[in-house]
């Protein structure tokens, strides 16, 4: 059996039914005697070029291991499934197991979202309490208030 790269542009609003076609491929090459080494959800990701007059698509890489008539199943499961706009199936010479380059750039850009969103929530945490003490007291404020009349009688004299 031979080692495939298969990488899945899903249209956009099929989004939420990944999981369930991730699991029928699984499914299917497993049956057939071959196994999965690497699965990845991208997620949505901006497309180089418009494709259905669509610029984002949901982007998931397979790594497997399989027979020619399994990938020739696969590859026409992908061709008449719609929600699918492009896949890309690349021979390798030897099973990856570990996490790709784009996996590992999006697991970096949630840490670092993860880190901005919690400092944020620090510093207005911070500014909350800064805040209290910046409070004017009202009674403070009625000692020099003015009666016009008073302004009035000391401009006449």
């Amino acid at each position: 059996m031979r080692h495939y790269e298969i990488v899945l542009l899903v249209h956009p609003d099929q989004s939420e039914q990944v999981p369930g076609m991730l699991e029928r491929y699984r499914a299917l090459v497993e049956n057939n005697g071959g196994k999965i080494h690497r699965s990845e959800d991208w997620g949505r990701l901006q497309l180089a070029y418009t494709i259905a007059k669509l610029h984002k698509a949901h982007y998931l890489m397979l790594n497997i291991e399989c027979d020619a008539a399994t990938l020739e199943e696969l590859e026409g499961v992908f061709r008449f499934n719609d929600a699918i706009l492009r896949h890309l199936v690349v021979r390798k010479d030897e099973a990856e197991t570990e996490p790709s380059i784009m996996l590992q750039r999006k697991e970096n850009k949630d840490e670092r979202e993860k880190a901005r969103r919690a400092s944020y929530e620090d510093s207005s945490d911070d500014d909350s309490d800064d805040d209290d003490d910046d409070v004017v007291d009202d009674d403070d404020s009625d000692d020099e208030v003015v009666d016009s009349d008073d302004e009035d009688k000391k401009a006449e004299a």
